[in-house]
């Protein structure tokens, strides 16, 4: 038989009280008998050489036949008997009992028939004298178990331990050194703190308390947080730890811990790029600003993106380039971001190095020392030291083969810098939000192209003689909006001037093309048909080759012509196909729309005949066309937009006609375009 001491432990102290020298059992003696029975097996040994008095079945059972009054050399031959021997022989000596475990192998060359025990050797009193109790258990089914278990957890790597009720803390299958490179930590308490990522202390703390809150029925406790491991890094764990119950109280939690830092990466990874991959916008501030969110704080503790002042690759040399602020998000805990108000920084030689390299650099900042000049504003350098910023990150922003600008990324207060691998994930992220950034530029080339079409086509109106021009024109806030608004004004070879403004449906490349194809169309028409041409007659023409050419699904438009008399007073005469009415504010009095029901939008039922409504202008009357975007918002009726523009242009009517327009055109929540066009008669 062979064993190892698990513990010891001193004997009681003697019938009078003392503890010095050897405790020789003194006490009533021991009937071995006692234990015939028993199932534990036990053994008696008394006298200087340790004669072998008593052994009960169950010691004959684990430790074989022995022949009794033999000394204990005699007894227990076994070759690996000198450890047992070397017990016995300390107990006689120091009178304290021994705890030990040990295996026993009945066929040395069969390791399958190890089995397995536990033995104490205690002090006793025989009717021989001083003598020793052997008492020893078969662990052997427990100990098996406990290794196939430690065999699968270990398998698994696994590290696993175990908390007493008093917080103790006991590694069973240990792993923490290798991962973490320091000693386990033996209390639960924060002393686990300096290995904990700084961002996941208080979640993990959350969680146990809701695991073990007092007065209920404790659960399970379960949590993914960072470790950092023995090369400065951060690695998630995933933990799950369980109670163990008697008579209703937690006497211990038995506990597994992973390393998921692999799995969890490659989910954190795919989920990011997912999120980044559906960022919508129609602007690319818009569209940053989406950006921004999934990479805070899930990989930064804030991140700016800065826009190039000049689209072309690689950058002039000599160029004044600059990068402007057009996005920001920040994690909670952290002062609030500058507000975005286009703060630029000139690109410098450090900067343009990064852009041309086209792979993020990092800068570690030092507590209290400056953020290196000219890579960011200067109001997003005071921010960073204000929120005790510990590093910089500047990632290239690049789509296709162009580099749009870069991101700035921070790590704040305790958050650790990034590592390789962490920065590598940025940069993947950010590089993969290349494909909604091109939709937008996609979008963006579109607009400009319709917006120059627009413009191409809405000049400058003529100078009138007797009379006063002004015109305006404004897109949409939304870049992603076009639309198809249009104002026209010229004079026929009489005098006659020519007055239009219409909208085509849509807002896209699409309806922008067609505005400018019905606004030619219009204006060849009108000037084909002379001065006696009646509205009503050209709006059908351009209705009937509008449906016959499909040049828009629907569009309206209003058509006049005005005719200066002796008086100087000037003849209206005006058609509408779906439009607003035309608002007249008068030299004295308030401004009203003009009687005259609309006729049906162009290209709806191009055969119905339409109608011309006339109207005299006085000396210093206005008279004013308009675009619905003008009146209609989502909030408000189209009738209360109507009054609002009659009651401003009441109020402004003396104002010069450039003036009065861009009053006029602040009523708009410009979300739609709007066009206006405005003719005063001299005088009055």
């Amino acid at each position: 038989m062979k064993g190892g001491e698990r513990t010891g432990g001193p004997g009681g102290p003697r019938p009078d009280g003392s503890r010095n020298g050897p405790d020789t059992g003194a006490g009533p003696p021991v009937d071995p008998r006692m234990f015939d029975g028993t199932v534990a097996a036990v053994a008696v040994l008394a006298g200087p050489d340790g004669r072998l008095l008593y052994t009960n079945s169950a010691f004959t059972r684990l430790f074989g036949a022995r022949r009794l009054g033999l000394p204990a050399h005699a007894a227990f031959p076994d070759p690996d008997g000198h450890r047992f021997l070397a017990v016995l022989d300390s107990v006689r000596a120091t009178g304290r009992a021994r705890q030990v475990v040990g295996e026993r192998r009945t066929d040395p060359g069969a390791p399958g028939q190890a089995r397995h025990f536990v033995y104490s050797c205690s002090p006793v009193t025989t009717g021989q004298g001083p003598g020793i109790l052997v008492l020893a258990m078969d662990t052997t089914a427990e100990t098996q178990t406990l290794q196939r278990y430690e065999a699968l957890v270990s398998a698994v790597s696994q590290m696993v331990w175990v908390m007493g009720a008093d917080g103790t803390m006991e590694e069973l299958v240990p792993g923490w050194e290798q991962l973490t490179g320091s000693p386990w930590h033996p209390r639960a308490d924060e002393g686990w703190y300096p290995h904990i990522h700084p961002r996941d202390r208080e979640t993990l703390t959350a969680a146990w308390r809701r695991a073990a809150r007092d007065g209920e029925r404790p659960g399970v406790f379960e949590a993914i947080f960072r470790v950092r491991a023995g090369d400065g890094s951060y690695r998630h764990l995933s933990t799950r730890s369980v109670p163990v119950l008697r008579d209703g109280r937690i006497t211990e939690w038995v506990a597994a811990t992973a390393d998921v830092e692999d799995a969890w990466g490659t989910r954190l990874r795919e989920r990011l790029l997912a999120q980044v991959a559906a960022v919508s916008g129609a602007s690319l501030p818009e569209a940053f600003a989406e950006v921004v969110k999934v990479v805070v704080p899930e990989l930064t503790d804030a991140c700016l993106i800065l826009l190039l002042s000049h689209d072309e690759w690689p950058l002039p040399e000599h160029a004044g380039v600059t990068a402007r602020r057009i996005a920001s998000a920040t994690r909670p805990g952290l002062p609030a971001p500058p507000a975005l108000r286009g703060q630029r920084v000139a690109v410098t030689p450090a900067v343009r190095e990064v852009l041309n390299g086209r792979e993020p650099v990092t800068y570690r900042l030092e507590p209290g020392d400056p953020v290196p000049p000219g890579l960011i504003p200067t109001v997003s350098e005071r921010w960073l030291t204000a929120s005790g910023a510990t590093s910089l990150t500047l990632v290239p922003l690049i789509v296709d083969d162009l580099v749009l600008g870069y991101a700035a990324t921070s790590s704040n207060g305790d958050t650790p810098i990034p590592g390789p691998a962490e920065t590598e994930l940025l940069r993947e992220v950010l590089h993969h939000a290349q494909r909604p950034i091109r939709k937008v530029l996609d979008l963006q080339q579109a607009r400009r192209t319709a917006l120059g079409l627009q413009r191409a086509h809405l000049t400058e109106p003529p100078p009138v003689p007797g009379g006063t021009l002004a015109a305006r024109y404004q897109p949409a806030s939304s870049s992603g909006e076009i639309g198809g608004d249009w104002y026209d004004a010229f004079t026929l070879p009489d005098g006659t001037l020519v007055l239009g403004i219409g909208d085509v449906a849509g807002h896209d490349l699409t309806a922008a093309t067609a505005m400018g194809q019905m606004r030619s169309m219009l204006r060849a028409l009108a000037y084909a048909g002379g001065p006696e041409a009646a509205p009503d007659e050209v709006l059908a023409r351009l209705d009937q080759v509008s449906a016959g050419l499909a040049t828009a699904p629907l569009a309206t438009a209003l058509h006049a012509t005005l005719r200066r008399d002796a008086a100087g007073s000037w003849t209206l005469r005006w058609t509408s196909a779906g439009h607003p009415p035309p608002l007249l504010a008068p030299a004295d009095g308030d401004a009203a729309y003009l009687p005259g029901a609309a006729d049906p939008p162009l290209c709806v039922a191009s055969d119905l005949p339409r109608t011309t409504h006339v109207h005299v202008l006085r000396p210093g009357d206005t008279l004013l066309l308009y675009t619905d975007g003008l009146i209609e918002t989502p909030s408000a009726p189209i009738d209360e937009g109507q009054r609002r523009l009659a009651a401003e242009s009441t109020l402004c009517r003396r104002r010069s006609l450039p003036d009065l327009l861009r009053i006029l055109q602040g009523l708009s929540d410009h979300r739609d375009d709007t066009a206006l066009l405005a003719f005063r008669v001299d005088g009055g």
